[in-house]
Protein backbone atom coordinates (compact mmCIF):
# COMPACT_ATOMS: atom_id res chain seq x y z
CA UNK A 1 0.00 0.00 0.00
CA UNK A 2 2.53 2.55 0.56
CA UNK A 3 4.72 1.65 -2.24
CA UNK A 4 1.62 1.90 -4.26
CA UNK A 5 1.24 5.31 -2.95
CA UNK A 6 4.72 6.76 -3.13
CA UNK A 7 4.34 5.45 -6.89
CA UNK A 8 1.34 7.79 -7.65
CA UNK A 9 2.96 10.50 -5.60
CA UNK A 10 5.84 10.38 -8.14
CA UNK A 11 3.44 10.01 -10.68
CA UNK A 12 1.56 13.08 -9.65
CA UNK A 13 5.00 14.69 -9.44
CA UNK A 14 5.85 13.68 -13.10
CA UNK A 15 2.46 15.19 -14.42
CA UNK A 16 2.98 18.27 -12.79
CA UNK A 17 5.96 19.03 -13.74
CA UNK A 18 5.16 18.40 -17.45
CA UNK A 19 2.03 20.21 -17.10
CA UNK A 20 4.57 22.95 -15.54
CA UNK A 21 6.94 22.64 -18.46
CA UNK A 22 3.65 22.76 -21.05
CA UNK A 23 2.49 26.58 -19.21
CA UNK A 24 5.60 27.41 -19.79
CA UNK A 25 6.75 27.14 -22.91
CA UNK A 26 2.79 28.74 -23.52
CA UNK A 27 3.79 31.38 -21.91
CA UNK A 28 6.46 32.08 -24.73
CA UNK A 29 5.73 34.43 -27.31
CA UNK A 30 7.29 34.22 -30.72
CA UNK A 31 6.98 36.78 -33.10
CA UNK A 32 7.73 36.33 -37.00
CA UNK A 33 9.58 39.48 -38.13
CA UNK A 34 10.28 39.44 -41.91
CA UNK A 35 12.82 41.95 -41.47
CA UNK A 36 14.55 43.36 -38.12
CA UNK A 37 16.22 46.72 -37.99
CA UNK A 38 19.20 46.14 -35.82
CA UNK A 39 20.74 49.81 -34.71
CA UNK A 40 23.81 47.92 -32.96
CA UNK A 41 25.69 46.16 -35.46
CA UNK A 42 23.21 48.71 -38.22
CA UNK A 43 22.03 46.43 -40.27
CA UNK A 44 18.75 44.76 -41.23
CA UNK A 45 18.61 41.12 -40.61
CA UNK A 46 16.10 38.72 -42.80
CA UNK A 47 12.88 36.58 -41.54
CA UNK A 48 13.37 36.32 -37.97
CA UNK A 49 12.34 34.48 -35.01
CA UNK A 50 11.88 36.42 -31.94
CA UNK A 51 11.27 34.79 -28.78
CA UNK A 52 9.90 37.31 -25.31
CA UNK A 53 9.44 35.42 -21.82
CA UNK A 54 8.74 37.21 -18.94
CA UNK A 55 8.77 40.38 -20.45
CA UNK A 56 12.34 40.07 -21.78
CA UNK A 57 13.99 39.03 -25.27
CA UNK A 58 15.11 35.43 -25.05
CA UNK A 59 15.96 34.61 -28.15
CA UNK A 60 16.25 35.89 -31.69
CA UNK A 61 17.48 33.72 -34.69
CA UNK A 62 16.10 33.06 -37.87
CA UNK A 63 13.10 31.59 -38.30
CA UNK A 64 12.29 28.37 -37.59
CA UNK A 65 8.68 27.32 -37.07
CA UNK A 66 7.59 25.66 -33.95
CA UNK A 67 4.57 23.91 -33.24
CA UNK A 68 4.30 25.27 -29.83
CA UNK A 69 4.80 28.63 -30.65
CA UNK A 70 2.22 31.48 -29.72
CA UNK A 71 2.81 33.47 -32.84
CA UNK A 72 2.43 37.20 -34.15
CA UNK A 73 3.04 37.16 -37.73
CA UNK A 74 4.58 39.78 -39.12
CA UNK A 75 6.67 38.24 -41.67
CA UNK A 76 5.84 40.68 -44.14
CA UNK A 77 7.04 43.80 -41.96
CA UNK A 78 10.00 46.01 -40.32
CA UNK A 79 10.82 45.20 -36.73
CA UNK A 80 12.97 47.63 -34.68
CA UNK A 81 13.58 48.20 -30.65
CA UNK A 82 10.79 50.53 -28.86
CA UNK A 83 11.77 53.64 -29.10
CA UNK A 84 13.11 56.12 -26.83
CA UNK A 85 12.12 59.97 -26.61
CA UNK A 86 14.59 61.85 -23.85
CA UNK A 87 12.90 65.32 -24.08
CA UNK A 88 9.18 65.83 -23.42
CA UNK A 89 6.96 67.02 -21.07
CA UNK A 90 4.04 65.13 -20.29
CA UNK A 91 2.09 67.25 -18.00
CA UNK A 92 0.92 69.74 -20.97
CA UNK A 93 0.93 70.45 -24.16
CA UNK A 94 1.34 73.59 -25.67
CA UNK A 95 -1.71 75.92 -27.23
CA UNK A 96 -2.74 79.68 -27.34
CA UNK A 97 -4.04 79.19 -24.51
CA UNK A 98 -1.46 77.93 -22.09
CA UNK A 99 -0.10 81.29 -20.38
CA UNK A 100 -3.77 81.53 -19.31
CA UNK A 101 -3.93 77.72 -18.19
CA UNK A 102 -1.63 78.65 -15.61
CA UNK A 103 -4.01 80.43 -13.93
CA UNK A 104 -7.28 78.03 -14.45
CA UNK A 105 -5.57 74.10 -14.34
CA UNK A 106 -5.51 72.84 -11.24
CA UNK A 107 -3.16 70.27 -10.21
CA UNK A 108 -5.75 67.27 -11.02
CA UNK A 109 -6.73 68.57 -14.29
CA UNK A 110 -2.72 68.57 -15.09
CA UNK A 111 -2.33 65.02 -13.82
CA UNK A 112 -5.23 63.52 -15.94
CA UNK A 113 -3.78 65.46 -18.92
CA UNK A 114 -0.13 64.08 -18.45
CA UNK A 115 -2.31 60.15 -18.13
CA UNK A 116 -3.64 61.24 -21.46
CA UNK A 117 -0.45 62.29 -23.36
CA UNK A 118 0.98 59.31 -21.85
CA UNK A 119 -1.07 56.66 -23.68
CA UNK A 120 -0.52 58.74 -27.21
CA UNK A 121 3.23 58.79 -26.80
CA UNK A 122 3.03 54.40 -26.43
CA UNK A 123 0.90 54.49 -29.19
CA UNK A 124 3.34 56.37 -31.51
CA UNK A 125 5.68 53.90 -30.64
CA UNK A 126 7.62 55.35 -28.06
CA UNK A 127 8.11 52.98 -25.22
CA UNK A 128 11.17 54.75 -23.27
CA UNK A 129 10.70 58.81 -22.13
CA UNK A 130 12.73 61.41 -20.51
CA UNK A 131 10.53 63.90 -19.11
CA UNK A 132 12.43 67.04 -18.50
CA UNK A 133 10.38 69.14 -16.21
CA UNK A 134 6.71 69.01 -15.22
CA UNK A 135 3.90 70.78 -12.86
CA UNK A 136 3.19 69.88 -9.65
CA UNK A 137 5.59 66.48 -9.85
CA UNK A 138 2.96 64.57 -11.47
CA UNK A 139 5.31 62.95 -14.10
CA UNK A 140 6.08 61.10 -10.85
CA UNK A 141 3.06 59.43 -10.30
CA UNK A 142 2.35 58.92 -13.31
CA UNK A 143 5.54 57.07 -13.80
CA UNK A 144 4.81 55.07 -10.98
CA UNK A 145 1.29 54.46 -12.02
CA UNK A 146 2.34 52.95 -15.33
CA UNK A 147 4.59 50.82 -13.56
CA UNK A 148 1.68 49.78 -11.58
CA UNK A 149 -0.15 48.77 -14.49
CA UNK A 150 -2.76 51.49 -13.19
CA UNK A 151 -2.41 53.76 -16.58
CA UNK A 152 -0.97 53.14 -20.21
CA UNK A 153 2.18 54.72 -21.20
CA UNK A 154 5.87 54.24 -21.59
CA UNK A 155 8.49 53.15 -19.43
CA UNK A 156 9.05 57.34 -17.60
CA UNK A 157 12.60 58.79 -16.52
CA UNK A 158 11.51 62.14 -14.95
CA UNK A 159 13.13 65.47 -13.38
CA UNK A 160 10.11 66.21 -11.89
CA UNK A 161 10.42 70.03 -11.35
CA UNK A 162 13.58 71.71 -13.69
CA UNK A 163 15.82 73.76 -11.72
CA UNK A 164 16.02 77.63 -12.68
CA UNK A 165 17.23 80.97 -11.32
CA UNK A 166 15.05 83.76 -9.77
CA UNK A 167 13.67 85.19 -13.23
CA UNK A 168 14.82 82.14 -15.46
CA UNK A 169 13.27 80.26 -17.43
CA UNK A 170 11.83 77.54 -15.73
CA UNK A 171 10.93 80.43 -12.77
CA UNK A 172 7.17 79.61 -12.90
CA UNK A 173 6.34 82.79 -11.76
CA UNK A 174 7.46 84.66 -14.95
CA UNK A 175 4.73 86.59 -16.10
CA UNK A 176 2.67 87.26 -13.11
CA UNK A 177 1.82 90.88 -11.27
CA UNK A 178 2.95 91.40 -8.29
CA UNK A 179 0.63 90.40 -5.63
CA UNK A 180 0.14 86.92 -7.58
CA UNK A 181 3.89 85.72 -7.87
CA UNK A 182 3.54 81.89 -6.37
CA UNK A 183 5.73 80.69 -3.68
CA UNK A 184 9.38 80.25 -5.65
CA UNK A 185 12.09 78.54 -3.28
CA UNK A 186 14.51 75.84 -4.02
CA UNK A 187 11.29 73.48 -2.59
CA UNK A 188 10.09 74.83 -6.04
CA UNK A 189 13.02 74.42 -8.29
CA UNK A 190 13.86 78.41 -7.97
CA UNK A 191 17.81 78.49 -6.75
CA UNK A 192 20.25 81.13 -5.89
CA UNK A 193 23.70 80.46 -4.92
CA UNK A 194 25.48 76.75 -4.12
CA UNK A 195 23.78 76.05 -1.25
CA UNK A 196 19.76 76.61 -2.52
CA UNK A 197 21.12 74.61 -5.27
CA UNK A 198 22.10 71.71 -3.24
CA UNK A 199 18.68 71.86 -1.54
CA UNK A 200 17.33 72.02 -4.57
CA UNK A 201 18.69 68.89 -5.62
CA UNK A 202 17.93 66.99 -2.52
CA UNK A 203 14.50 68.33 -3.25
CA UNK A 204 14.18 66.35 -6.37
CA UNK A 205 15.39 63.33 -4.68
CA UNK A 206 12.69 63.79 -1.70
CA UNK A 207 10.16 64.24 -5.06
CA UNK A 208 11.66 61.11 -6.01
CA UNK A 209 13.12 62.57 -9.51
CA UNK A 210 15.29 60.09 -11.43
CA UNK A 211 17.70 62.69 -13.01
CA UNK A 212 17.86 66.24 -12.53
CA UNK A 213 17.07 68.79 -15.21
CA UNK A 214 18.54 72.54 -15.41
CA UNK A 215 17.78 75.56 -17.75
CA UNK A 216 21.32 76.65 -17.98
CA UNK A 217 20.21 80.05 -20.55
CA UNK A 218 17.42 81.63 -21.54
CA UNK A 219 14.44 80.00 -23.44
CA UNK A 220 12.19 80.79 -26.48
CA UNK A 221 8.78 80.01 -24.74
CA UNK A 222 9.39 81.84 -21.42
CA UNK A 223 8.23 84.93 -20.62
CA UNK A 224 11.68 87.12 -20.54
CA UNK A 225 13.52 89.25 -22.78
CA UNK A 226 16.49 86.68 -23.64
CA UNK A 227 16.25 83.19 -24.69
CA UNK A 228 19.62 82.51 -24.85
CA UNK A 229 21.59 84.38 -21.69
CA UNK A 230 23.62 82.14 -19.09
CA UNK A 231 21.57 81.83 -16.34
CA UNK A 232 24.01 80.11 -13.71
CA UNK A 233 27.08 80.81 -12.40
CA UNK A 234 29.74 78.59 -12.32
CA UNK A 235 29.77 77.84 -8.60
CA UNK A 236 26.05 77.25 -8.89
CA UNK A 237 26.52 74.53 -11.75
CA UNK A 238 29.45 72.69 -9.53
CA UNK A 239 27.01 72.54 -6.71
CA UNK A 240 23.92 71.11 -8.59
CA UNK A 241 26.48 68.31 -10.30
CA UNK A 242 28.55 67.51 -7.30
CA UNK A 243 25.43 67.09 -5.15
CA UNK A 244 23.38 65.74 -8.20
CA UNK A 245 26.34 62.63 -8.66
CA UNK A 246 26.14 62.30 -4.62
CA UNK A 247 22.47 60.60 -5.44
CA UNK A 248 23.26 58.96 -8.73
CA UNK A 249 22.00 61.88 -10.94
CA UNK A 250 22.78 62.58 -14.16
CA UNK A 251 22.06 66.24 -15.41
CA UNK A 252 20.31 67.63 -18.41
CA UNK A 253 20.73 70.80 -19.53
CA UNK A 254 18.53 72.85 -21.55
CA UNK A 255 20.58 75.48 -23.22
CA UNK A 256 20.71 77.85 -26.68
CA UNK A 257 23.23 80.31 -25.53
CA UNK A 258 27.14 79.67 -26.13
CA UNK A 259 28.13 80.85 -22.89
CA UNK A 260 25.62 78.59 -20.74
CA UNK A 261 26.39 75.46 -23.23
CA UNK A 262 30.32 76.20 -22.05
CA UNK A 263 29.70 76.65 -18.25
CA UNK A 264 27.28 73.48 -18.37
CA UNK A 265 29.57 71.42 -20.50
CA UNK A 266 32.73 71.81 -18.04
CA UNK A 267 30.37 71.38 -15.25
CA UNK A 268 29.74 68.52 -16.01
CA UNK A 269 26.60 67.66 -17.71
CA UNK A 270 25.73 65.06 -19.19
CA UNK A 271 23.86 66.36 -22.37
CA UNK A 272 22.77 69.67 -23.92
CA UNK A 273 19.37 70.01 -25.01
CA UNK A 274 18.55 72.14 -27.63
CA UNK A 275 22.01 73.84 -28.05
CA UNK A 276 21.10 76.40 -30.77
CA UNK A 277 23.86 78.51 -31.01
CA UNK A 278 26.51 76.27 -30.44
CA UNK A 279 30.11 76.60 -32.42
CA UNK A 280 33.61 74.69 -33.25
CA UNK A 281 34.71 75.64 -29.51
CA UNK A 282 31.11 74.11 -28.16
CA UNK A 283 31.40 71.10 -30.20
CA UNK A 284 35.55 70.28 -29.26
CA UNK A 285 34.36 70.92 -25.65
CA UNK A 286 31.53 68.66 -25.81
CA UNK A 287 33.25 65.26 -28.21
CA UNK A 288 36.01 66.25 -24.57
CA UNK A 289 33.56 66.03 -22.00
CA UNK A 290 31.58 63.38 -24.04
CA UNK A 291 28.51 65.21 -23.93
CA UNK A 292 25.10 64.46 -25.49
CA UNK A 293 23.62 67.03 -27.93
CA UNK A 294 19.36 66.29 -27.53
CA UNK A 295 18.39 68.50 -30.63
CA UNK A 296 14.83 68.83 -30.59
CA UNK A 297 14.03 69.68 -34.44
CA UNK A 298 10.58 69.40 -34.21
CA UNK A 299 9.87 71.65 -31.02
CA UNK A 300 11.88 74.87 -32.83
CA UNK A 301 10.38 73.89 -36.51
CA UNK A 302 6.98 74.34 -34.55
CA UNK A 303 7.01 77.48 -32.65
CA UNK A 304 8.93 78.83 -35.89
CA UNK A 305 5.28 78.09 -37.84
CA UNK A 306 3.36 79.30 -34.91
CA UNK A 307 5.06 82.48 -34.39
CA UNK A 308 3.53 83.34 -38.03
CA UNK A 309 -0.25 83.27 -36.20
CA UNK A 310 -0.72 86.81 -35.03
CA UNK A 311 -1.85 86.33 -31.24
CA UNK A 312 -0.57 82.75 -30.70
CA UNK A 313 2.12 83.89 -28.73
CA UNK A 314 2.71 87.12 -26.18
CA UNK A 315 5.06 89.49 -27.92
CA UNK A 316 7.65 88.60 -26.17
CA UNK A 317 7.99 85.13 -27.19
CA UNK A 318 6.89 85.51 -30.44
CA UNK A 319 9.79 87.36 -31.21
CA UNK A 320 12.24 85.11 -30.06
CA UNK A 321 10.25 82.08 -31.66
CA UNK A 322 9.74 83.59 -34.93
CA UNK A 323 13.35 82.37 -36.22
CA UNK A 324 14.42 79.50 -34.31
CA UNK A 325 13.80 76.80 -36.42
CA UNK A 326 16.23 77.09 -38.71
CA UNK A 327 19.10 78.18 -36.54
CA UNK A 328 18.78 74.93 -34.35
CA UNK A 329 18.61 72.54 -37.49
CA UNK A 330 21.55 74.44 -38.70
CA UNK A 331 23.71 73.28 -35.25
CA UNK A 332 22.23 70.19 -35.79
CA UNK A 333 23.50 69.60 -38.69
CA UNK A 334 27.21 71.18 -38.02
CA UNK A 335 26.72 69.04 -34.73
CA UNK A 336 26.58 65.94 -36.59
CA UNK A 337 28.51 66.42 -39.05
CA UNK A 338 31.47 67.23 -37.04
CA UNK A 339 30.57 63.70 -34.56
CA UNK A 340 28.93 65.56 -31.85
CA UNK A 341 27.35 62.21 -29.77
CA UNK A 342 23.51 62.86 -30.52
CA UNK A 343 20.59 60.94 -28.55
CA UNK A 344 16.83 61.47 -30.30
CA UNK A 345 14.37 63.87 -28.42
CA UNK A 346 11.70 66.02 -29.42
CA UNK A 347 10.09 68.26 -26.74
CA UNK A 348 6.79 67.03 -26.79
CA UNK A 349 4.44 69.35 -24.98
CA UNK A 350 5.86 72.04 -27.36
CA UNK A 351 4.30 70.35 -30.48
CA UNK A 352 1.70 67.62 -29.80
CA UNK A 353 2.56 64.37 -27.71
CA UNK A 354 2.07 61.34 -30.24
CA UNK A 355 3.71 63.52 -33.16
CA UNK A 356 7.35 62.65 -31.50
CA UNK A 357 7.94 60.44 -34.81
CA UNK A 358 7.98 63.73 -36.60
CA UNK A 359 12.06 64.36 -35.68
CA UNK A 360 13.16 61.82 -37.76
CA UNK A 361 12.20 63.19 -40.85
CA UNK A 362 13.90 66.71 -39.57
CA UNK A 363 17.04 64.54 -38.73
CA UNK A 364 17.35 63.16 -41.80
CA UNK A 365 16.42 66.29 -43.83
CA UNK A 366 19.14 68.28 -41.94
CA UNK A 367 22.01 65.46 -42.54
CA UNK A 368 21.55 61.89 -40.44
CA UNK A 369 20.88 58.83 -42.62
CA UNK A 370 17.78 56.90 -41.88
CA UNK A 371 20.07 53.89 -39.61
CA UNK A 372 21.37 57.44 -37.62
CA UNK A 373 18.63 58.78 -36.82
CA UNK A 374 17.11 54.92 -35.25
CA UNK A 375 20.78 54.47 -33.64
CA UNK A 376 19.60 58.30 -31.73
CA UNK A 377 16.11 56.86 -30.64
CA UNK A 378 17.45 53.65 -29.66
CA UNK A 379 21.58 52.95 -28.67
CA UNK A 380 22.42 56.23 -28.06
CA UNK A 381 19.33 57.08 -25.97
CA UNK A 382 19.52 53.88 -23.86
CA UNK A 383 23.35 55.08 -23.53
CA UNK A 384 22.63 58.64 -22.28
CA UNK A 385 19.89 57.04 -20.03
CA UNK A 386 22.56 54.82 -18.37
CA UNK A 387 20.07 51.32 -19.64
CA UNK A 388 22.41 50.73 -22.14
CA UNK A 389 22.02 46.73 -20.81
CA UNK A 390 18.31 47.03 -20.75
CA UNK A 391 17.12 49.05 -23.58
CA UNK A 392 17.69 50.41 -26.94
CA UNK A 393 17.74 46.93 -28.94
CA UNK A 394 16.33 43.18 -29.59
CA UNK A 395 18.81 41.22 -27.83
CA UNK A 396 18.34 38.47 -24.92
CA UNK A 397 18.18 39.88 -21.96
CA UNK A 398 16.36 43.20 -22.81
CA UNK A 399 13.28 44.63 -21.71
CA UNK A 400 10.94 43.31 -24.35
CA UNK A 401 10.17 46.63 -26.11
CA UNK A 402 9.27 46.42 -29.78
CA UNK A 403 7.66 48.82 -32.47
CA UNK A 404 6.66 47.26 -35.60
CA UNK A 405 6.15 49.02 -38.96
CA UNK A 406 4.61 48.17 -42.16
CA UNK A 407 6.90 49.95 -44.65
CA UNK A 408 10.94 49.98 -45.19
CA UNK A 409 12.09 53.08 -42.44
CA UNK A 410 15.27 53.08 -43.92
CA UNK A 411 13.88 53.98 -47.53
CA UNK A 412 11.63 56.53 -45.60
CA UNK A 413 11.42 57.74 -42.39
CA UNK A 414 8.26 58.57 -42.35
CA UNK A 415 7.27 55.15 -42.05
CA UNK A 416 7.41 55.62 -38.46
CA UNK A 417 4.71 58.26 -38.18
CA UNK A 418 2.47 54.67 -39.07
CA UNK A 419 3.25 52.47 -36.55
CA UNK A 420 1.40 48.89 -36.72
CA UNK A 421 1.94 47.34 -33.78
CA UNK A 422 3.87 47.98 -29.98
CA UNK A 423 4.87 46.17 -27.71
CA UNK A 424 6.43 47.15 -23.85
CA UNK A 425 7.92 44.79 -21.35
CA UNK A 426 6.38 41.70 -23.72
CA UNK A 427 2.97 42.88 -23.47
CA UNK A 428 1.05 44.38 -27.15
CA UNK A 429 0.03 47.56 -25.99
CA UNK A 430 -1.23 48.37 -30.26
Amino acid sequence: MKNHAMTSFARLLGLSALLSASLAAADNLVLHCGHVIDPVAGKVLDNQRIVIKDGRFSEIGPWQADASDTVRDYSDAWCLPGLIDMHTHLSGQFSKDSYREKFTKNPADVAFDSAVYAGRTLDAGFTTVRDLGDSFNVTVALRNAIRQGKVRGPRIFTAAKSLATTGGHADPSNGYRQGLWPHVVPEQGVLDGPDEARKAVRQRYKDGADLIKITATGGVLSEAASGDNAQFQPDELRAIIETAHDYGFRVAAHAHGKEGMKRAIVAGVNSIEHGTYLDDEIIRLMKKHGTYLVPTLLAGDWVTQKAKVPGFFPPVVARKAATIGPVLASAFAKAHDKGVKIAFGTDSGVSAHGDNAQEFALMVKNGMTPMEAIQAATINAADLLGQGQQLGAIKPGFHADLVVVKANPLEDITALQQVHSVFKNGKQEK
